[in-house]
């Protein structure tokens, strides 16, 4: 989520997503822009992480598959829909506290467009810092198509109100 903040007459300063405060149990953001996945983005991702399966990085195999055209590193995928959505959960946060229930439910190709939401799940305060609190989200990434092809639940450590980096 993007904002502006005035900081004096007629000046504004850009600020990305939101205090614990902004986040409602049952709200859902949509994440905009898509990304498109190239080919080139599949292969020097798939090689940058030692991942060297046929699927991913020989035409020829994957051919002979059962999708007869290479797979997106479902790494790749799971990275770029995550991303998509730190403007809008975790631009503000001061870590992530860790995923769970990562499931990848279609096939991701090159040229590929994929989409995600994510949906607030729980807000609570945490008990150990008082000017933060835990935010649960359930994002679901999509083709361009309307396929859902991932889903995955994450907590972040989220200031409140004026307690968060650069207040």
């Amino acid at each position: 989520m993007l904002t502006a903040v005035q900081v004096k007459p007629q000046r504004y300063v850009a600020s990305y997503g939101r205090y614990l405060e902004d986040f409602v149990v049952g709200d859902v953001y949509e994440h905009r822009p898509g990304r498109t996945i190239t080919e080139a983005d599949n292969i020097n991702f798939s090689l940058m992480t030692m991942n060297a399966h046929p699927m991913h990085c020989d035409a020829n195999f994957a051919a002979r598959s059962e999708f007869k055209k290479p797979l997106v590193n479902s790494g790749l995928s799971l990275a770029i829909v995550l991303g998509m959505t730190v403007n809008d959960v975790s631009a503000k946060a001061i870590a992530n506290l860790g995923w769970k229930e990562i499931k990848l439910t279609a096939p991701v190709f090159p040229g590929d467009t994929l989409y995600a939401e994510s949906e607030v799940m729980e807000v609570r305060e945490s008990k150990s810092r008082p000017t933060q609190g835990i935010v649960t989200t359930c994002t679901r990434g999509f083709n361009q198509d309307g396929v859902k092809v991932m889903e995955f639940i994450r907590m972040s450590l989220i200031p409140r109100r004026g307690a968060g980096v650069g207040d």
